[in-house]
């Protein structure tokens, strides 16, 4: 799908490399942390948010989580160590990936639902419903996402003063029309579905712990594409990626496109 696409032409997605925010070190960091995060979201859902939840097949999911979450966090220990993030970047990049959506859209996600679950005249029935729109939403924002990436890529907006920044910033206004309303769409059925089994109660905090994890699950959805994408440059590109002494590539450096093992 990128093939055709040049080094080039993904140039505006190095920003966050060159600054350092997604450098190996301080990914690093953040794995690190995310150590001890996600087995304080692991207790918090589970042993807090599903106490007495009546979602369907709770304990299957809490046990394959369980594990999810051991194994990630072992990674993550690993990957949190200079020397071999340095051997393994891009790896290092794939794992904080998973890690954030893990702590961040996963956990958020399966949070709300036990919330709602916990309401009393909720059945297995409306939560298994409701998981199929969320999730269709998600899904549906995804490939919104991806496609208006795709596009701007298309149409070289990544690249280093290609056009104006008041063009661009107009152009990718516009572009946002399609995703805005797929995403008040799919909030609209979510809302009006919690307020029809009265699962919100009409309290602040009812609509705090189930609509603000759910429009965070959202958000870590809208940010996923570009992930993968940087992930992709990774990989094809050496200018993506840092040598021993934590220094990003240059462009100029880099010969036929190729990324460095």
């Amino acid at each position: 799908m990128f093939t055709k696409l040049t080094e080039e032409d993904f140039y505006i997605l190095r920003e966050p490399l060159k600054s350092g925010r997604q450098s190996p070190g301080s990914l690093g960091g953040i794995l690190f942390l995310g150590c001890f995060l996600q087995f304080l979201m692991y207790y918090l859902i589970y042993y807090i948010a599903a106490e007495s939840t009546v979602y369907p097949g709770v304990e299957k999911i809490q046990t394959i989580h369980l594990w999810v979450t051991v194994i990630l966090t072992a990674f993550s220990a690993i990957f949190s160590i200079s020397t071999v993030y340095k051997k393994f970047e891009k790896t290092q990049y794939l794992l904080s990936i998973i890690v954030s959506q893990n702590l961040f859209g996963i956990y958020l996600y399966l949070g709300a639902l036990f919330l709602i679950g916990e309401a009393g005249n909720v059945t297995e029935g409306f939560l298994i419903n409701f998981t199929t729109i969320t999730l269709g939403t998600a899904v549906a924002l995804f490939l919104a996402v991806f496609a208006r990436f795709y596009f701007l890529l298309k149409k070289r907006k990544y690249r280093e003063g290609s056009t104006k920044a008041e063009r661009r910033e107009k152009f990718e206004t516009t572009s946002y029309i399609p995703i805005a309303i797929i995403a008040s769409t799919g909030l609209v059925l979510i809302v009006n579905s919690l307020m029809k089994n009265d699962v919100l109660g009409g309290s602040n905090e009812s609509v705090i712990f189930t609509i603000l994890p759910l429009l965070i699950f959202f958000t870590m959805i809208f940010i996923l594409p570009e992930q993968l994408v940087i992930l992709y440059c990774k990989f094809r590109f050496k200018s993506f990626n840092f040598n021993l002494n934590g220094r990003l590539y240059s462009i100029d450096n880099t010969k036929h496109n190729t990324s460095r093992k």
